[in-house]
């Protein structure tokens, strides 16, 4: 498979790339900054948001699926986050329905979800209600429901993958529910790149953690098997007094009040 992977030198896409490539995959990699000295990879120096730019990429670039890491991965106001996460990836379904490419893989966010109030027993499943924590969290529900109607109009396969705590190990309480590990973040990538006919999906991207607040249900049918576990590290976290507030509901910090902002800026 000829991969296109935007955002490729992010931190997940730092560890997807080699990984992909490992597996036997092509990768086309795509970001706003200049390759690695020594990398000799396809590399397109362009921002995703840029709708010609992208298009010139698939023009040029025969691609089977798509990888689609990029987007600022903090708060900012809302015009930013919409045009980071929404309008990005509908450039790349623009190019993918021109060019018949029909998988896409999103790195969505738990933030889609982040003011569910944390399940006291049981998990939050896939068919949770939208209820985002910050503007951030509101660029990737768009950025979701742009997919499902791409999926149903143009028959598109696509993986939104809502991404919890993205780390080499869990440092907080929340993240002892949250984390996913790097070799995790790699098997839920091929995954779904791989799944038959998945049509629209969302799956949690989280490691095989005891203390997990959402469901891997929907990710274990698609194929992503999680192996690591969290709680193997939960006698290096330590408490602290903002774990109470940070459990309470699944966004953590993202759904407090230091994250409350106008949604737009004024002059």
């Amino acid at each position: 498979m000829r991969v296109l992977v935007t955002g490729a030198a992010g931190s997940i896409g730092r560890t997807v790339v080699p990984a992909l490539l490992d597996a036997g995959h092509e990768v086309v990699a795509l970001d706003r900054v200049p390759p690695p000295a020594g990398g000799d990879l396809p590399w397109h120096a362009v921002d995703c948001a840029d709708p010609d730019a992208v298009a010139a990429v698939f023009a040029e670039e025969a691609l089977d699926a798509v990888l689609h890491l990029a987007g600022h991965p903090d708060e900012a106001s809302l015009p930013d986050s919409l045009a980071s996460h929404v309008h990005t990836t509908a450039a790349l379904l623009d190019a993918m329905v021109e060019h018949r490419v029909t998988r896409l893989v999103y790195a969505s966010s738990n933030h889609a979800v982040g003011r569910t109030p944390r399940p006291d027993d049981g998990v939050v499943t896939a068919d949770a209600l939208p209820r985002p924590d910050t503007y951030y969290g509101v660029g990737k529900v768009a950025a979701e429901a742009l997919m499902r109607l791409f999926a149903d109009r143009h028959g598109l396969d696509v993986v939104a993958c809502r991404i919890g705590s993205f780390l080499e190990r869990p440092t907080t309480t929340r993240q002892l529910a949250t984390w996913l590990s790097p070799d995790d973040c790699v098997r839920m990538v091929l995954a779904a790149l791989t799944a038959p006919a998945p049509g629209f999906a969302v799956l949690y991207g989280i490691s095989a953690n005891t203390r997990a607040w959402w469901d891997l249900a929907p990710g274990r049918a698609l194929g992503y098997d999680p192996r690591d576990d969290a709680e193997a590290h939960a006698a290096e976290v330590a408490a602290r007094p903002e774990d109470a507030a940070e459990t309470a509901v699944v966004g953590g910090p993202f759904a407090g009040p230091a994250f409350y902002r106008p949604a737009l800026d004024r002059a």
